[in-house]
């Protein structure tokens, strides 16, 4: 069967739909800020052989680690799959990237009778949704910790069926909601997530009752060609060589090293190799990425390079191959801490493989942006529960009583590009988040924004300048702790084509009206009226001015 041009974009159109609509019922559903405001979540629809056809335009550091969940989980209930079954897995290490990055897994069988191929109960595919909870146990509230071994970062949850036949199985349900600090909050979240995937398991069905099997089959199998012509199209148009390109993360939050990251990317005719050899060894603080990261982050700036109208599906991967040395900060075994590595390492290896295809294609690539996602954790208790765990009322002051744990990720300046300036105050690459609105966060937590602003100047000098980064500064209410998973404070975002550095970013923290310093990766007892500040970096600059 052969598509043309026009029903290849109704398809398109058609597969992603069902992963929009699934993150618009998990977004509307859901209980925390994290997922209802900030949008931390990632859905996607896979064929029966478990590639990925479709990801809804959610978070880019799911692009290349959400098969690998789908693959776990498979591998793990081989032959074991059945209507109504949900697999729920966090394990860094089989198929998920850090623990707070929670996924479900659903199988899709067709129900009798079905037009087209195949009785009954025959299955077709898989959904998948993941959202990262704002606490999942662990040593600091938020699960977000400089830590030294995974097992002190929260719960790890291997590839299990948390519902059987659509029936939930309580007593893996309670030993999750046993290990966190927020469990009303988490339980909320994680029906949210239920509610999505069989969204998204009846939206495929339909598809399938319209159009029969056979024609849904193909359909995905020549997006995912046609995805697939179009990098090697990408990979053609580059002039064949080799790209090198190296950049570092401040430290560990252990040690003050820095930690290098080192990649060459070889182009030959169609294909391409990216070649990590030469990065640091894992660390011993939590800053190590899993595989499933670094193919992510190949996936997300390959795909940048492709045009937004080629949809997002197995394809974009398969003429590319990733050597990532397994022992590496891009490639950490067990038991190794990985909390930093999905949000922070994983933007220094977009940092590095895009200074080397600047190399290449110096007209599509812009300096570095912010390079962090500045992760801020506060956690503790109130001396009533926020309306986040149902109960409608505002957090009060002082010790005691309902825990709670904020998480937020802040934006900062983009890269100045080739031909216009950066933009300021924005998420960028990896992340692709929202804020936490000042009433959203002022509402659930006994927390108070002092201060939101654009961090004027912070932009790298050049020809065209780089974005200006943020100025967000909270005031605590109550005794809390700060976890802060932070970067680039050491060595600002680089410049382009004699374009200047972005401005470091800084933490800090008021107490009494003096300021003190806070490193960029660490926790910190904050009293209430204490104020916590962060100023995010710019990005660079491009060009000579």
């Amino acid at each position: 069967m052969t598509y043309d041009p026009i029903q290849l974009e109704i398809f398109k159109h058609l597969f992603a739909a069902v992963a929009e609509e699934m993150g618009t019922v998990l977004r509307k559903s859901s209980y925390s800020p994290n997922i209802k405001e900030r949008r931390d979540f990632s859905c996607a629809l896979f064929d029966a052989r478990g590639r990925m056809a479709a990801q809804a335009a959610h978070i880019p550091v799911h692009l290349g680690s959400m098969p690998l969940s789908v693959e776990a989980a498979v591998r793990r209930f081989s032959g074991d799959l059945h209507p109504g079954d949900v697999v729920i897995l966090n394990d860094p290490f089989r198929g998920g990237t850090h623990l707070p990055d929670i996924t479900m897994v659903s199988p899709v069988f067709l129900p009798s009778p079905v037009f087209g191929r195949g009785a009954g109960g025959e299955g077709v595919g898989f959904v998948a949704s993941r959202a990262h909870h704002a606490d999942v146990g662990g040593m600091t509230p938020g699960s977000m910790p400089v830590a030294r071994e995974i097992f002190q970062e929260g719960l790890i949850i291997p590839p299990v069926k948390l519902v059987r036949g659509g029936e939930t199985d309580p007593a893996i349900l309670d030993l999750i909601l046993a290990n966190v600090r927020t469990p009303q909050e988490r339980r909320g979240d994680l029906q949210a997530q239920m509610a999505a995937n069989r969204r998204g398991a009846e939206r495929f069905v339909e598809l399938v009752t319209r159009y029969g099997l056979d024609e849904v089959d193909e359909a995905m199998d020549q997006l995912m060609a046609y995805t697939e012509r179009m990098t090697r199209r990408l990979l053609a148009s580059l002039p064949d060589g080799d790209y090198a390109f190296s950049d570092a993360l401040d430290n560990d939050g252990i040690t003050p090293d820095p930690v290098p990251v080192t990649v060459k990317v070889s182009i030959r005719g169609e294909q391409a190799t990216v070649d990590f050899t030469g990065s640091a060894p894992q660390q011993q603080g939590s800053i190590n990425a899993v595989e499933a990261i670094t193919l992510s982050a190949v996936y997300y700036v390959f795909r940048c390079l492709l045009g937004l109208d080629v949809p997002n599906n197995a394809g974009c991967l398969a003429p590319i191959k990733v050597i990532a040395p397994a022992g590496t900060v891009v490639n950490a075994l067990s038991p190794a801490p990985v909390a930093g590595g999905n949000v922070e390492t994983s933007q220094r290896i977009v940092d590095v493989l895009l200074g080397a295809l600047a190399q290449a294609c110096p007209e599509k690539v812009p300096a570095a942006s912010q390079g962090t996602m500045n992760n801020v954790t506060i956690g503790g208790s109130a001396l009533t529960p926020g309306p986040s765990t149902l109960t409608g009322t505002r957090p009060k002051n002082g010790r005691g009583g309902q825990q709670f744990a904020y998480y937020e990720t802040i934006g900062g300046g983009t890269g100045a590009r080739p031909n216009a300036d950066g933009v300021s105050a924005i998420h960028s690459h990896m992340t692709n988040t929202l804020n936490t609105p000042v009433e959203a966060l002022e509402y659930a937590y006994p927390l108070r924004v002092r201060r939101y602003a654009v961090r004027e100047g912070s932009g790298g000098e050049g020809k065209f300048r780089g974005g200006d980064g943020i100025i967000r500064e909270i005031e605590a209410l109550t005794d809390c702790q700060v976890t802060l998973l932070t970067e680039r404070r050491e060595r600002g975002p680089y410049g382009l084509a004699g374009g200047g550095s972005g401005k470091c970013g800084e933490n800090a923290l008021i107490r009494d009206g003096k300021e003190s310093p806070l490193p960029g990766k660490g926790s910190v007892e904050l009293k209430a009226g204490d104020v916590l500040s962060i100023r995010t970096p710019g990005g660079g600059g491009y060009g000579v001015k």
